[in-house]
């Protein structure tokens, strides 16, 4: 089953050629999966590999016992060689895993900094994928303490991966590709209804309203590449998404997941937005990683992205939070603060990212963290240019205008 969900990934997703770089960043507990990667990749003509290894208890104990000066000269968190490798258009395979709680006895801010540096050394690397010229897929694989968090054995999160990725059907790839067929009409209905103004209201307390940019596109999880080629970037995807005018969010939302964030866990918290900017946020649990989250660098503070998930989307009726982004937002409704989708306006991977930002209201930042705001009763109406009003959502689910 992991060669099938290796071949799936490299063929299927990241669509790899002969004589293509690949790059690997992946947590070394799972060097025996990386095998198997490594093993198909040769098989397929590839020969030019990097592998970024993490150990995540040995960056615990770095961040634990070294200054930042000291951390910055490392290659946990000084990523040039992600640049040196989107220069050489490679297909990039992020393998993410978790270890919840981990770093909750690290300051906060010295995590945060951390972060903010790491990000600020792939720069190459993010302006490659925001034009769309690299392929590139995150994809899970499980850990033995991530497994140990949601009460599991590894061999069974694995089989939880295999489930809600198809990987335990005959063929995957067919369903698959059926998968984004039935997204791209969706978001095609979307971008074609042109809404000016998304509004949002659930019984959680969630109230409020992003206005979205002129030329707006609705996109899915399957991204057409410069070269016309189109991968799958998260796999498994369930979302449509745009990104919002970053300037017009106005309101509260209340989290319906816990979010785990840097190997912490915030939960229980809601986000409160004024012209766009966050003005006030209360977490009952991991409140200061939030804090630092929010404020991480300039513009982390306004959204970079809204996306629609069905409550009943097989991952959420598979009843299990994973303790993961890219399943738990692959479950619910959510939004992202920080940086923008060029792609999800027209030609805007064309365009520079000052212009997005200053013309077209797209938010321009280092970071991107999505967090799930989706509940059963959720409803989102969509409000047109001639101010009709056009329910997108009622009681969770997208309306049947939608389907």
């Amino acid at each position: 089953m992991k060669e099938k969900y290796a071949r799936v990934i490299l063929e299927s997703c990241l669509k790899v050629e002969k004589d293509q770089p690949l790059f690997i960043a992946y947590n070394i507990e799972r060097q025996d999966f990386v095998d198997i990667i490594t093993n198909i990749a040769h098989e397929l003509g590839v020969s030019d590999i990097y592998y970024d290894k993490s150990d995540p208890y040995k960056k615990h104990d770095l961040l634990k016992t070294l200054e930042v000066a000291e951390l910055k000269k490392l290659p946990y968190w000084n990523k040039e060689m992600w640049d040196v490798y989107a220069k050489k258009e490679a297909a990039f395979l992020m393998l993410t895993s978790e270890t919840p709680g981990l770093m909750k006895d690290i300051d906060s801010k010295k995590l945060s900094e951390m972060t903010k540096y790491a990000l600020s050394t792939r720069k190459v690397f993010d302006d490659y994928r925001d034009k769309s010229i690299l392929a590139w897929c995150i994809a899970a694989v499980p850990t033995d303490d991530w497994a140990k968090a949601l009460n599991m054995t590894t061999d069974e999160l694995w089989n939880q991966i295999f489930k809600v990725c198809n990987i335990d059907k005959e063929d995957p790839v067919k369903i698959w590709d059926d998968k984004n067929e039935l997204l791209r009409i969706r978001a095609k209905k979307l971008t074609d209804y042109d809404f000016k103004t998304l509004k949002y209201s659930s019984s959680n307390g969630t109230d409020f309203k992003v206005n979205l940019p002129k030329d707006c596109i609705w996109e899915s999880g399957y991204q057409k590449l410069s070269n016309g080629k189109r991968v799958l970037v998260n796999f498994p995807t369930e979302e449509v998404f745009t990104s919002p005018d970053y300037t017009s969010v106005e309101g509260i939302v209340y989290s319906s997941k816990p979010l785990s964030y840097q190997d912490n866990i915030i939960d229980n918290f809601n986000v409160s937005f004024k012209d766009g900017k966050v003005i006030d946020f209360h977490a009952e649990k991991g409140e200061e990683v939030l804090k630092e989250m929010i404020n991480l660098c300039e513009n982390s503070n306004y959204l970079g992205e809204v996306a629609l998930v069905p409550y009943d989307s097989p991952i959420s009726n598979n009843n299990l939070v994973f303790l993961e982004t890219l399943f738990d937002e692959n479950a619910a409704c959510h939004i992202a603060l920080g940086d923008s989708f060029p792609e999800c306006v027209k030609n805007g991977p064309n365009i520079d990212k000052e212009t997005l930002f200053n013309e077209y209201h797209l938010n321009k930042c280092d970071s991107h963290v999505d967090f799930m705001i989706g509940t059963k009763d959720l409803n989102i109406v969509g409000i047109t240019k001639d101010n009709k009003e056009i329910p997108i959502f009622i009681n969770g689910n997208f309306t049947e205008e939608f389907n």
